[in-house]
């Protein structure tokens, strides 16, 4: 697999520093990097190109600036193809991709969702009330795309069969309500199919497809219903993997497969049946769940505390912080924790009778 991905060592955090990436894309990649516009604070939006092949296609990274799986993908497929030439050789003569990098700069400074502005980029399709994504839009508008490449990370609830989580999940996203299965969504099913053929050997069971309900205002959604095939994709929960490491790493494979794909098909529709034998997200985990608390109250009172991890940044650090919160309090018997402990015979410690919901953890298990 290693002539499929090696991980470009300049950018080891699942974090990555704006201003570290613009420094590194300026001095390794200046002749094929143009700034296509600036975000709201200021900070440069790159397209990067790559090959010179009649199938066009534009992606985007970290349109959420919390996801950086796909910045690291792009950054990753340079550094293999670097090492094996070959990877991108005939990619670069049936393709040219133009890449935009971080449409979120400012987002993914601060290591949120939003821009500076605190709008979701993935919801101003529309009102264009956010800096950034009007660039994008603007790319779309200019240079008759064959393909779009949605790129996106997903919460660690989601599993593919209750137990194995979606380490990848992918999307054609609907042209209506109604879901209709359209020639161009074909396309992009047909794209999806060949991934998913591709990497169902190496990735089992932790292949999944994302709801296709349709969002009137998201990026995807519209960009298809005006005629784009648009692929979303999301990389989600591995194993023991919060920095996502063995992520990065499947999502860099399918990011290529996805490209070949395309270069192959050429916007043919061959295989998009196989689309439905993916199966859908389940939404079934929490990160942790405390099972058989018995709390310090009055009464007889024993549930279960089921705690997600909430990331960010803070100030001086390189990589991200998890902090758990309590978002669960009672009977969790319908999901599954990552994470699971019994505390038959353990204290409840705590300055409160209760855990408090949609607060930090500040109890102990004794």
């Amino acid at each position: 697999m290693e002539h499929l991905y090696t991980h470009n060592p300049v950018f080891e955090n699942r974090y990555i520093w704006p201003v570290e990436l613009f420094e590194y894309l300026e001095a390794e990649f200046a002749d094929q990097l143009l700034e296509i516009g600036k975000s709201f604070l200021g900070q440069p939006i790159y397209r990067f190109k790559l090959g010179m092949g009649n199938t066009k296609i534009i992606a985007w990274s970290q349109m959420h600036g919390n996801e950086s799986n796909a910045t690291h993908a792009m950054l990753d497929f340079l550094h293999t193809s670097k090492r094996y030439p070959e990877l991108s050789k005939d990619l670069s003569q049936k393709i040219t991709l133009d890449f935009i990098f971080m449409l979120n700069p400012d987002g993914s400074e601060k290591w949120t969702r939003l821009n500076a502005q605190y709008l979701d980029l993935n919801r101003d399709f529309h009102a264009e009330a956010g800096a950034e994504l009007k660039f994008l839009k603007k790319m779309v508008k200019e240079n008759n795309y064959h393909y779009a490449l949605n790129l996106h990370e997903q919460r660690t609830i989601f599993t593919t069969d209750g137990t194995h989580p979606a380490t990848l999940s992918f999307l054609a996203p609907s042209e209506s309500v109604e879901r209709s299965v359209t020639d161009n969504r074909k396309q992009s099913m047909a794209v999806i199919s060949s991934v998913f053929d591709n990497m169902k050997d190496i990735l089992p069971n932790r292949i999944a497809r994302y709801t296709d309900e349709f969002y009137p205002n998201a990026t995807g959604d519209n960009f298809i219903r005006e005629g784009l095939p648009t692929i979303l994709f999301e990389g989600g929960h591995f194993e023991n993997d919060y920095l996502r490491r063995e992520t990065r790493k499947f999502y860099t494979i399918a990011f290529y497969y996805a490209l070949k794909a395309i270069a192959d098909l050429n916007t043919s529709t061959e295989g998009w049946e196989k689309y439905f034998e993916i199966p859908e997200n389940r939404e079934t985990h929490y990160d942790i769940i405390y099972r058989n608390v018995k709390l310090n109250t009055n009464h007889h009172c024993v549930l279960d505390i089921a705690v997600q991890f909430k990331e960010e940044i803070k100030p001086g650090d390189e990589e991200i912080s998890f902090i758990p919160f309590v978002v669960e309090v009672g009977n969790v018997k319908n999901k599954k924790g990552w994470e699971e402990i019994d505390c038959i015979g353990k204290k409840f410690i705590c300055e409160t009778k209760y855990p408090k919901l949609d607060q930090p953890v500040s109890f102990k298990i004794e």
